[in-house]
């Protein structure tokens, strides 16, 4: 699709165009129309349609008159620039191609020649670990943002004490903006200073690079609020701020950070295209509440590897909207394992397809790989789904389909779950159990779970006996070494 400049411009030209071919429209008495049929499409509608292409004749930069036919291809000049617009705000612009595909990302660590550095220290931030630089590290953005060339928020050793903060965007010039943090951020204890879920967040930007160089920390002091986290009793509960947000970023970069303590989620990525995040080290307690490591929803071609995650709930959570995330070469543990879901606690969800977990470690976690559905939901889907070349050490749970998700015991009477899910395969997944079931695939009654593939599993006892494996309402299918055995 063209930039967003670009649409715009021709959608101004395009209103231009019809008042200078019809006029500036008058006040009249009374009209009278003949009766057409009329069919009326909104924008995104016109978008999928046309499939992203404007028709149009500009020449020297000037888009030519030519009547009546002119009328048309104003129009659609207009939808496009609405269907972008209306795609940009919703943060679901997709088919953008990948500019950090086959690059050194580690480059990012070196400024490039002619780069213009912002340092934080230059808008007055002070690395004492007392001062709240809030207000400077904005002001640093905003300038390193709205520059034309490329640019550099620095944030230098020491640490930095720091409230919610926004760094949003569009942003202006080259891209992409590249933060680097060397220091250590802290975020505040004070939770009346976190009027959304979130500490850090960075909104509607085109190409960032945010990387920790190994060095950075975000050290977001959740111990301290911890004890006022209540969803293990309350379905209704307010989560706590995450440590990072992505929210309508595409072509963004996460890399040699370390996430300490999150309030919340540490990594919450939504409403994104092509994220990667990499060389990642994230760590809270195994009784910290809701500390999942990377929670992803409503977002398109995720790819999180070479991480270490150890948490207190999910090490990687993906949820709605979800489509294509590959995760490759993570080590998980402690915590509940590599979810997809939970899905179907809410209306109108969208569904689920494409999830890779390939290459990864699990370490004494409550689950391993885990798909999980609430009962009583609405009708959606999730598909596409291969997890292979995995090791569980010593972990609850390894294989595990849950569609009776029930985390605070309210589910009583519901009806079956009505998450539909299929073509689901699981491929050379070794190691212990510490639980006799190492294989548990509980589907909706309503809507069994089909094409589910198992081959070459082998899952030993942590302790003394063998494995089991249990299906229920699920067709599955064999192959390979099989331990424990096929459900009967």
């Amino acid at each position: 699709m063209a930039p967003q400049a670009n649409l715009v411009k021709a959608g101004m030209e395009g209103f231009a165009l019809l008042d200078d071919y019809y006029g500036r429209p008058r006040r009249t008495d009374k009209q009278v129309h003949q009766k057409k049929h009329v069919e009326i499409i909104n924008s995104k509608t016109a978008a999928e349609i046309y499939g992203g292409v404007l028709v149009t004749d500009y020449s020297n930069g000037k888009a030519n008159r030519f009547g009546k036919a002119c009328v048309l291809t104003i129009l659609i000049i207009l939808c496009f620039a609405l269907a972008y617009c209306e795609a940009y705000a919703k943060g679901v612009v997709r088919g953008v191609p990948d500019t950090f595909r086959g690059s050194n990302l580690a480059r990012h660590d070196v400024p490039a020649p002619g780069e213009k550095i912002f340092n934080v220290l230059q808008f007055g931030a002070k690395p004492d670990g007392r001062k709240d630089n809030t207000q400077a590290f904005i002001q640093a953005w905003r300038a390193a943002c709205d520059f034309k060339g490329p640019s550099r928020l620095l944030i230098p050793g020491g640490s930095f004490l720091i409230s919610q903060v926004v760094f949003g965007g569009p942003c202006g010039g080259t891209t992409p903006k590249v933060v680097q943090i060397l220091g250590t951020l802290k975020g505040s204890t004070d939770i009346s200073e976190y009027p959304e879920a979130y500490w850090i967040v960075f909104e509607s930007i085109v190409g960032l690079v945010v990387t920790g160089s190994g060095k950075g920390i975000l050290d977001g002091q959740g111990d301290s609020v911890w004890k006022y986290n209540d969803c293990s009793h309350s379905s209704d509960c307010q989560p706590l701020p995450a440590n990072l947000r992505l929210n309508k970023v595409t072509n963004g970069v996460i890399r040699g950070l370390t996430s300490l303590n999150s309030k919340g989620v540490h990594l919450f990525i939504t409403n994104c295209e092509i994220i990667r995040a990499r060389n990642l080290h994230i760590t809270a307690p195994a009784d910290s509440p809701n500390t999942d490591g990377i929670h992803v929803s409503h977002s398109n071609d995720v790819r999180i590897a070479k991480s270490t995650i150890r948490t207190g709930d999910d090490c990687v959570s993906i949820i709605q909207g979800a489509t294509n995330i590959r995760i490759n070469k993570v080590t998980c543990g402690p915590g509940h394992g590599i979810s997809v879901g939970s899905l179907g606690k809410y209306e109108n969800e969208e569904d689920v397809k494409g999830i890779t977990v390939k290459n990864c470690t699990l370490v004494g976690t409550d689950n391993g790989v885990r798909i999980k559905s609430y009962p009583g939901s609405k009708e959606s889907s999730a598909s596409s789904m291969l997890f292979q070349d995995i090791i569980m050490n010593n972990v609850k749970n390894p294989i595990i389909i849950d569609q009776g998700y029930c985390p605070n015991s309210k589910c009583s009477n519901k009806p079956p779950s009505r998450v539909r899910l299929s073509d689901i395969h699981y491929i050379n997944i070794r190691g212990t159990s510490s639980t006799p079931n190492a294989v548990e695939l509980f589907c909706s009654s309503q809507y069994p779970c089909q094409n589910v593939e198992l081959h070459d599993i082998d899952l030993k006892s942590q302790q003394r006996g063998p494995t089991a494996a249990s299906c229920t309402n699920a067709k599955v299918r064999f192959g390979g070494k099989m331990n424990p055995p096929p459900c009967k």
